[in-house]
This record gives structure tokens, C-alpha cells and sequence, in this order.
């Protein structure tokens, strides 16, 4: 009786095991028909392309800041742009930096 229960167990578990790897083996057989690429269908080009007008509004132009935040500019440069408005303050620039200043008040851009 004893023998005849553990054959049934052993039976049983195997016959599960059984049907879990079919049950696997057809769940990759979905999974690789889903993975098989397909072919599009073609756009249709008989008819002309006609864009349609953009309800948003256009974008406003602004002024670019040609001045550098405080926090970004370099640490042993003692004056940032705010700090160069007046005339005093550019004698003691380099020459390259003096020559880019008169650019910019030329051109109206500070």
C-alpha cells in the first residue's frame, strides 16, 4: 500500500513536470511568431501632402544676455560683467577684453 502510494506521488509529479514543459515549449512557439518581423503596408502618395497651419503662437524673440551670472564666473577674475560699467573699471582690463567691450557698445549690444 505504502510502495503503491509513492508510485501514484511519483507518477503524479511527473506527469506535471510533463505538462509544464509543454506548456513552456508553447509559450516560446507564441513568443518567437510575435518576434517574427512583419512587413508595413506602404504610405499612400497619390495624394499631396498639405500641411496645416499651427495654432500655436509664434515664439517671442529676446535680447541674448551676453553677461555672465556671478556664480560662473571665474574665480580669480574679481569683476564680472555687472561690476564694468563705468570707465574706471576698464582701464585696468587687458587689452583683448577692452577691444571686445568697444565692440559690443558699438553695436549697441550691452
Amino acid at each position: 500500500m505504502v510502495t503503491e502510494k509513492r508510485r501514484l506521488i511519483k507518477q503524479y509529479k511527473m506527469e506535471r513536470e510533463r505538462q509544464q514543459k509543454l506548456e513552456e515549449q508553447e509559450e516560446i512557439k507564441k513568443l518567437r511568431k510575435e518576434l517574427i518581423p512583419k512587413a508595413q503596408l506602404m504610405p499612400y502618395f497619390d495624394r499631396p501632402f498639405v500641411p496645416r497651419r499651427s495654432e500655436k503662437q509664434p515664439t517671442v524673440p529676446r535680447e541674448p544676455k551676453f553677461c555672465i551670472p556671478r556664480h560662473k564666473t571665474i574665480r580669480c577674475c574679481r569683476m564680472s560683467c555687472n561690476d564694468m560699467s563705468g570707465p574706471s573699471q576698464l582701464q585696468h582690463l587687458p587689452s583683448s577684453v577692452e577691444k571686445t567691450e568697444a565692440l559690443y557698445k558699438n553695436r549697441g549690444l550691452q
